[in-house]
């Protein structure tokens, strides 16, 4: 059957309507995210009004709201978000690029394995702070290479990278388990803080690598937005369209893997994040177009959310990744039950 104007005109009329959508939502989001960052900066036990917040962060001495917005909660904030915008765009990466919503570090072994390098790190080395961090990162690094290696054939990549990841991802979880049951009580203890995620404590030291890896691996993931766009259709189709298969592969995956190692290493592994990010935005903006950058932005107003909720507003103190947790744990099983009814129609 011929294309008609009226068809082509419809087409484009539909795709300005999806791009209309898209601006407006992202516009939405980082109003969101500015406005959770401020309330953060503001709020807490004690209340601190915007202008003293503007003067403070201006330079201006206000007395001890200098320690309470300076110390405590600017760091805190900031690591929120640089936490949230990796988590956000390397799972969305992962998700796009081996075309499955439960494609995420959390579950695919990346997490796990800075998890269990920093566990070892605490309990059997006595570790902390860099030292911690650095086992963490160079952990992800090695065993994201691994299944990568382990996956690596000319078809069905992401079928078995995603079964490879969920295999080291419980070979990870043994030796957390192994290596708590051994640990003296205070080790225990100072590893299990760090396994929830929490951005508790922040500090500029935490941030800065976190965020230098956020802006070239981040600039890196976006620079390749289109190819990751191509690549969602199928590799025989990238390749149809001039894509270099597997450089793009190469280069997403190990940017993807920078971000969530050394957002893990500032932050833990803040559960879920990486996890939600990707399906909340593309629920958010529909499918036209990269979920790149609304997963990032979704990824950064989920922890500053959280954080705020776990320390304010549940009767309760708790970290970041209970909350995160409490909320990913049942959108899994939803997606789970979703995907089983698709399968069957």
């Amino acid at each position: 059957m011929p294309v008609t104007e009226t068809d082509i005109l419809a087409v484009g009329a539909i795709r300005r309507r999806q791009a209309t959508r898209r601006r407006i939502v992202l516009a939405i989001l980082a109003i969101l995210v500015l406005a959770a960052f401020a309330t953060t900066l503001m709020a807490g036990k004690s209340f601190v009004p915007p202008l003293e917040v503007i003067q403070i962060l201006l330079g201006a001495d206000m007395g001890g709201a200098n320690f309470t917005v300076g110390t405590l909660r600017l760091p805190r904030a900031v690591l929120s978000v640089v936490a949230g915008l990796s988590f956000g765009l390397g799972g969305a990466a992962f998700q796009t690029l081996l075309r499955n919503p439960l494609a995420s570090p959390d579950i695919i072994g990346i997490s796990s394995s800075a998890s269990a390098a920093a566990v070892f790190a605490i309990v059997v080395l006595s570790l902390d702070g860099a030292g911690v961090a650095f086992f963490a990162v160079t952990a992800s690094l090695v065993v994201a290479g691994f299944i990568f290696v382990l996956s690596f054939r000319r078809s069905g990549f992401g079928a078995r990278l995603i079964l490879t990841g969920i295999g080291v991802a419980a070979i990870c979880q043994s030796i957390i388990y192994y290596v708590l049951s051994r640990a003296p009580v205070w080790d225990a203890a100072e590893a299990l803080r760090w396994l929830t995620g929490s951005v508790n404590g922040a500090a500029w030291g935490q941030i800065g690598p976190a965020a230098l890896v956020l802006v070239i691996a981040g600039s890196v993931l976006l620079s390749r937005a289109r190819a990751l766009e191509n690549l969602r259709l199928g590799e025989d189709t990238a390749a149809a369209l001039g894509e270099r298969v597997n450089l793009s592969r190469v280069l997403i995956i190990m940017a993807a893997v920078a971000l969530i190692a050394f957002a893990t290493a500032a932050a833990g592994p803040v559960a879920f994040v990486a996890f939600l990010s990707g399906p909340i935005a593309t629920r958010l903006v529909g499918h036209y177009g990269s979920a790149l950058i609304p997963s990032a932005l979704t990824g950064a107003l989920l922890v500053l959310v959280a954080d705020f909720a776990g320390q304010y507003l549940l009767g309760a103190r708790f970290p970041v990744g209970v909350v995160t947790g409490a909320l990913g744990a049942p959108y899994l099983i939803y997606l789970i039950v979703v995907s089983n009814r698709a399968e069957k129609t």
